[in-house]
């Protein structure tokens, strides 16, 4: 407790000079930043690796989209916090509205993105003009201590980004039962979050905004008038890359009934054909799951399974890979989405059979979970993509390709309803969330007169 309240006092001290330092200068440091990532490629593809479990083909990808939301996120500073905005007003007046940070905020990210997720939301708080006190997974702090060292390097003063790694009990809730933190950024599970609402909203003192990403029960809709092969290579890289640890996963695969036999077919030899294994080998298509814990939850999901599903395919796991954390990408036949009553977070793909008549029901039942994050269809109709689209109420849409790996300034990413509070991350809103509007008012003609006339004159 008096390493948090330390830590909180000094970010709170540093959080003016911060925000008074041009939004330029702010964007630099992130670009700098974003520098020395790329520069440092091999040094973070292995604590990937090695410490959270990522394969080499996943790693990669991960560093990009750090860097994406550096830059990005400098850009957007530039654009929104440099000058103020001049609003509209009568003769004689000038109007202004301007963004500045809100104080400290507390970023609270994932293991499962620990260096994408951990930068997106510390580049975003800070590009914002605010504070920051970075609370990684403790599953994987060493890769957040690497990316707090870049932005120091970069010039962020080391009062004004603090890692404060730790788990829940001993360092999250003391730290957002703190008044003196102006806000929340989460990734995480949806009860968390509701957990981190609750205290906050308890707290005395000013009222601090949370912006959250949670988890999703993700779908797929695949009509009878879809690819096979497309399907399958979209859905099998959809729920197992990652080893289907990513909130925007394909959990669920409904399949018209006219061409279910087909497609589980072409999935089971998919499937059959991952190699798990050793992350750092590039052969590797699957590595372990996160820990223990992690594969304990996956094998008693599987256990039930056993018991209410069928079995369409499941990955041959290697001799080798038996005494770790691995856990086979497999594929059940379930009857109904209401036998899911929580999102499975592992390469488990439940399949699902439906009639070509019954489409708005299966869109219900999509709807009816309460999840909005991802959604995945395959069809080449349009007028039923566009139906699904009217329809459905998810955050991210995607038509006849895979659904995970959203790009930043390209498809900004996040959920609704129990997937997340918004506004989507990579996105031109994001920073505002992480900012405070100030409205300035001036009635010019108070000392004498309307200056602006002055500066007029008559063409010759």
């Amino acid at each position: 407790p008096a390493d948090v309240n330390q830590v909180i006092t000094r970010a709170s001290a540093a959080s003016h000079g911060w925000n008074a330092v041009n939004a330029d200068v702010r964007a630099t440091c992130l670009e700098k930043t974003a520098n020395l990532l790329e520069e440092n490629t091999p040094e973070l593809l292995a604590l990937c690796v090695r410490e959270a479990g990522k394969t080499l083909a996943d790693s990669i990808p991960e560093i990009r989209e750090a860097v994406d939301f550096c830059r990005y996120y400098a850009e957007r500073a530039r654009l929104d916090f440099s000058v103020p905005q001049i609003m509209p007003g009568p003769t004689g007046e000038v109007n202004e509205v301007s963004l500045h940070g809100r104080g400290v905020f507390a970023c609270i990210s994932p293991w499962n993105f620990p260096l994408a997720i951990f930068l997106g939301q510390v580049s975003a708080a800070l590009a914002a003009g605010n504070s920051v006190i970075a609370k990684p997974a403790e599953q994987t702090p060493l890769i957040a201590a690497r990316a707090v060292q870049f932005l120091h390097q970069s010039g962020v003063p080391e009062d004004v980004v603090q890692l404060l790694p730790g788990d829940g009990p001993a360092v999250g809730k003391p730290l957002i039962e703190d008044p003196r933190v102006s806000g929340v950024a989460f990734t995480g599970s949806t009860d968390t979050a509701r957990l981190i609402q609750r205290t906050l909203a308890a707290r005395p003192g000013a009222i601090a905004p949370l912006i959250a990403e949670t988890g999703g029960q993700n779908a797929m809709i695949v009509d009878s008038t879809a690819l096979p092969e497309q399907v399958v290579s979209d859905a099998v890289f959809s729920a197992f890359r990652s080893a289907g640890q990513r909130c925007s996963a394909l959990r669920v695969l409904f399949v018209q009934n006219d061409i279910m036999d087909g497609l589980t077919t072409m999935l089971a030899g998919a499937t059959e054909e991952l190699v798990i294994g050793d992350p750092g080998l590039l052969a590797t298509d699957v590595g372990p799951v996160i820990d223990s814990d992690a594969l304990v939850l996956l094998e008693t999901h599987a256990a039930r399974m056993g018991r209410e599903a069928t079995l369409i395919c499941q990955a041959t796991l290697p001799e080798d890979c038996r005494h770790g954390t691995f856990f086979a990408p497999r594929a059940y036949k379930i009857d109904s989405l209401s036998q899911l009553d929580r999102e499975v977070f592992g390469p488990v793909i439940h399949i699902i059979g439906y009639s070509g008549d019954r489409l708005d029901a299966v869109i219900d039942h999509i709807n009816d979970t309460g999840f909005g994050l991802t959604l995945g269809i395959h069809s080449r109709v349009d007028s039923t993509i566009e139906h699904i689209r009217r329809r459905v109420r998810v955050g991210n849409m995607y038509v006849n390709r895979n659904m995970i790996g959203a790009v930043v300034g390209v498809q900004p990413f996040g959920g609704e309803g129990l997937s997340g509070t918004g506004p989507k991350a990579g996105g031109p809103r994001y920073l505002h969330r992480f900012a405070t509007e100030r409205s300035y008012s001036v009635n010019t003609t108070a000392s004498g007169g309307n200056a602006a006339l002055m500066s007029l004159h008559e063409d010759a």
